[in-house]
Formats: C-alpha cells, sequence, structure tokens
C-alpha cells in the first residue's frame, strides 16, 4: 500500500513537467519576448535577402490572370529559384519535440 502512495506523489510532478513540455505554447501564450526576436532576425537580413523577399512579394501580389502559360512558367521557376536560394541562406539548429524531451527529463534527472 505504501508502494502505491509513493508512486501517486511521484506521477503528479512527472505529469506536470510533461504537460509543459507538450504544450509548451500554453505557458508562452501572453508573452512579447517571441514576438520581438521574430522581428530581430527580419532586421538581420542582408540587402541581397530583402530584395529576394520583395521579389517574392512582387511576384505574388501580381496579376496572373492575364499572363501566358509561358510566362507563368517562368514565374514559376523564378519563385522556386528564390525559395531555393533563401532556404540556403537560412542558418538554423532545429530539434525536434522528442530530443527536447529527453533533453529536458536529462537535465531533471540529473
Amino acid at each position: 500500500m505504501e508502494n502505491l502512495y509513493n508512486m501517486k506523489k511521484l506521477s503528479i510532478p512527472f505529469l506536470l513537467v510533461l504537460s509543459m513540455t507538450i504544450f509548451p505554447h500554453l505557458i508562452f501564450a501572453g508573452s512579447d519576448e517571441i514576438k520581438s526576436t521574430e522581428n530581430d532576425a527580419s532586421e538581420q537580413l542582408d540587402d541581397k535577402t530583402k530584395a529576394l523577399v520583395v521579389r517574392l512579394e512582387e511576384i505574388r501580389d501580381m496579376d496572373k490572370s492575364d499572363l501566358t502559360a509561358a510566362e507563368k512558367k517562368k514565374l514559376r521557376k523564378e519563385v522556386k529559384s528564390i525559395k531555393k536560394e533563401l532556404k540556403e541562406k537560412s542558418v538554423g539548429i532545429y530539434i525536434s519535440g522528442g530530443a527536447i524531451i529527453i533533453i529536458l527529463l536529462l537535465i531533471l534527472l540529473l
């Protein structure tokens, strides 16, 4: 009976930590810090990247209904090449959700 009590006692903090790792967006729901980091990242873009983003926006806002099939094909190729170039320039570290959970568990256990 005492073993069951100890299990219940340990399960509540474990479920609390687990819920924080599964639903982190609820923890930071009112935080403005996340928005400010996105603005900082956009300010750090170099001129060529800004020009590419502006060109993508121009293409998106164009009226494509009066273009010929060949012109549309050229635009699609241009969009693909711009997106490819922007993807190559992007620098970042991507961590999966499972890796984050494992890291947090290791930090808590050690």
